[in-house]
């Protein structure tokens, strides 16, 4: 081949890949939101993070804190947010560059998320008990550490996920053009499907198409690569090791985990519950999810371990 042909095939494969990129950054529709309840806008440090509340303002505070991924949002609770919303004053923010909130293209960090949490829980709660999400739970520890903030912490398959940081892949991910093509291959149907069948769930009676739908419409919400690019790379994965700042939490902390879990499998779980001398509850036929798998035995540990907590 010729550098002309050359020049032209590569022309013609930018040209292509561009127009793919369009098409599907044109198929996305805004968001509805997922949860029942107030929606509200916290303008934190440049960013529009949506939120939804519901319950009974004086009652006690739940933080709900959801996990981070491609198409990570707030909906992840939708099996027990109502519920909880009966007996508490429940608060689920969309994490900024994530669901509903504002997505720049700010380059996003572990630290970022931890002062996040800690000046959301500040402005928008009072002592609440946290219920947070894979490596949310790791920001939920360390803004507990910081400051105290919460009464309890509930941790769902947490992790610090310490591993080696690429930035060339960031900056891949964050590219126009490349970065794009890129990300709406991690992030197609079939991508969700396959993620969620080999290690969100237990059971494929878990999720459904309609989920997987919204989870694909999130993830193509302008600038959806962004906050995803530092997470694949491992820019989301905090210094601190989880463990370690786990066993200097002075309030109640309960670890909950999946029998078959696979990004963070329960041997892990054991270790850290030893490590930081915390309880651990292990749900059968659950992976990274229980909460969303089994929300009805999930809520009943749950309010068995906050009775005590409002006898206080």
């Amino acid at each position: 081949m010729n550098l002309r042909r050359l020049a032209a095939a590569t022309a013609g494969g930018v040209g292509l890949t561009a127009a793919l990129n369009r098409s599907l950054a044109g198929s996305a529709e805004p968001l509805d939101p997922p949860l029942e309840g107030f929606q509200g806008t916290y303008r934190w440090r440049g960013f529009d993070v949506a939120y939804t509340e519901a319950g009974d303002p004086d009652a006690p505070d739940v933080l709900f804190l959801h996990g981070l991924h491609a198409a990570a949002s707030n909906k992840e609770f939708d099996q027990i947010f109502r519920q909880l919303a009966q007996q508490y004053h429940v608060i689920a923010p969309d994490l900024p560059g994530f669901g509903r909130s504002s997505r720049p293209p700010v380059v996003y960090t572990a630290s970022l998320y931890t002062s996040f949490v800690v000046d959301f829980a500040d402005d928008m709660t009072d002592n609440a008990i946290c219920l947070a999400s894979s490596l949310s739970g790791a920001y939920a520890t360390l803004a507990q550490v910081e400051t105290g903030a919460f009464s309890q912490l509930e941790l769902i398959c947490p992790t610090d996920d310490a591993g080696k940081r690429r930035k060339w892949l960031r900056t891949l991910v964050r590219s126009p053009l490349l970065g794009t093509a890129l990300f709406n291959a991690i992030a197609s149907k079939r991508s969700i499907r396959r993620f969620n069948e080999r290690d969100g769930y237990f059971s494929e009676a878990s999720y459904t198409e309609k989920d997987v739908e919204f989870e694909w419409q999130t993830a193509h919400q302008p600038g959806a690569r962004f906050a995803p690019a530092s997470f694949v790379s491992g820019y989301l994965n905090p210094d601190e090791n989880l463990g370690e700042e786990l066993a200097r939490v002075d309030v109640p902390v309960t670890l909950v985990w999946g029998r078959e879990a696979k990004v963070t499998p329960l041997e892990g779980g054991k270790e850290l519950a030893d490590e930081a001398d915390t309880r651990l509850v292990v749900f059968d036929e659950a992976r990274l999810l229980p909460h969303v798998e089994h929300p009805g035995p999930f809520l009943d540990v749950l309010f068995d371990e906050l009775a005590p907590l409002e006898q206080q």
